[in-house]
């Protein structure tokens, strides 16, 4: 407010009982305490700075669309994480002011989960055109000058996964239902070379909007994940063109897996894994081999063993992802079974989501699942 005087800003928060009761009434408090002259205006809720003739004006986030066509020299936003990110994109669209001194648009917000508010501003080291701020919950000096065992009594009071959250402000998922409990960033995320002359696997999930694949080694019994391919609104020969981009040349056995749906017969007449093959016979000479299942395995079985991969209960880790394999990162971190089935993925609270663990769950199922004797001769039978 006092660097932008006489101009307009705003300050809001998700709903109007957020904004009155912390938000509006601190600022009342701290411009109190710093005899900071103020117009308070309650019917239009707008303060003015009398000393610098500055304004602002209080508005619930959910209002936001009222401000159409207002020029403003800044805004912050109180809880965030409860804000829909329509809003802060509407905010940022009025922070146009050609006579503000510093336009700037802030927030504040304690972490719930991987929302949007983590992949715009956390995930990946954020982005250059916003700063961000950790603050540690110790470092609240003035809360712990007046109550010296604040947080110890919290820790009493939640559970871990609610103190973490709550009160260490980290970011996890707190949904009880988490797919991937095994992957942690710290023990599965490194960064990772194609070894050569290793088999090349590629494993794919048969979608049209993202189409999605994964490049694999299994190296020492370790299985790295070395890339991932996500397509938007992208054809099966788009995947393979994309997939021949990145390894051109490689000197060694290429191994295609997937999803068994890619068996089915398209209305072109062929089945995905016809043009693929049609593909990669026709554009490359690599050595490609097939290891096709007819049917894909249970969702329990293939979660089960992707998490005994990641960590395993005597402590083993045996899969490792490259740290620029985002999607599959945010998949062991976000993808939940549904509220009401403890054994059915949810596929539909985010559409990118699921399909690169889906893919990845196919290959492992293939290379690393117990083989179960059976047939005449107590010897697998080969899909």
């Amino acid at each position: 407010m006092y660097a932008n005087p006489g101009r307009l800003g705003l300050l809001g928060a998700p709903t109007y009982p957020m904004l009155r009761d912390p938000t509006q009434t601190t600022l009342l408090q701290v411009m109190d305490e710093h005899g900071l002259p103020f117009e308070l205006n309650k019917s239009e809720n707008t303060l003015v700075a009398k000393d610098i003739n500055s304004r602002v004006i209080f508005r619930p986030a959910d209002e936001v669309e009222r401000l159409r066509g207002t020029n403003l020299a800044w805004f912050g936003l109180d809880e965030l994480t409860y804000t829909h990110e329509a809003a802060w994109l509407r905010l940022e669209g009025r922070l146009r002011d050609p006579l503000a001194t510093e336009l700037c648009g802030f927030a504040v917000w304690t972490p719930k989960g991987y929302d949007w508010v983590y992949r715009k501003f956390v995930m990946n080291g954020g982005s250059q055109d916003y700063g961000l701020v950790f603050a540690k919950p110790h470092e609240n000096h003035y809360l712990l000058e007046k109550v010296p065992d604040f947080y110890d009594r919290l820790k009493g009071s939640y559970d871990e996964t609610f103190y973490q959250q709550e009160v260490l402000g980290l970011y996890i998922n707190s949904r009880g239902n988490l797919v991937y409990r095994s992957f942690t960033r710290e023990q599965n995320v490194k960064d990772l070379q194609p070894v050569a002359r290793v088999p090349l696997l590629w494993t794919l999930d048969f979608n049209v909007d993202p189409m999605s694949s994964l490049v694999v080694q299994i190296t020492n019994g370790e299985v790295h994940v070395l890339d991932e391919i996500v397509l938007r609104h992208a054809t099966t020969q788009q995947a393979c063109e994309e997939f021949l981009r990145r390894f051109p040349q490689y000197d060694g056995t290429v191994v295609v897996y997937g999803d068994a749906s890619g068996h089915r017969e398209q209305t072109t007449g062929a089945s995905d894994y016809e043009i693929v093959k049609d593909y990669l016979a026709r554009e490359t000479r690599l050595n490609v081999r097939y290891r096709l299942a007819k049917s894909n395995p249970a969702v329990r079985d293939r979660v089960v063993l992707t998490n005994s991969k990641l960590c395993s209960a005597s402590g083993e880790v045996g899969l490792f992802v490259d740290p620029k394999c985002k999607e599959l990162i945010q998949d062991f971190e976000e993808v939940c079974f549904r509220e009401d089935s403890g054994a059915q993925i949810d596929k539909d609270q985010d559409r990118l989501r699921t399909h690169l663990s889906d893919a990845l769950g196919y290959l492992l199922w293939q290379e690393c699942a117990p083989k179960k004797p059976s047939g005449e001769r107590g010897k697998p039978l080969l899909c």
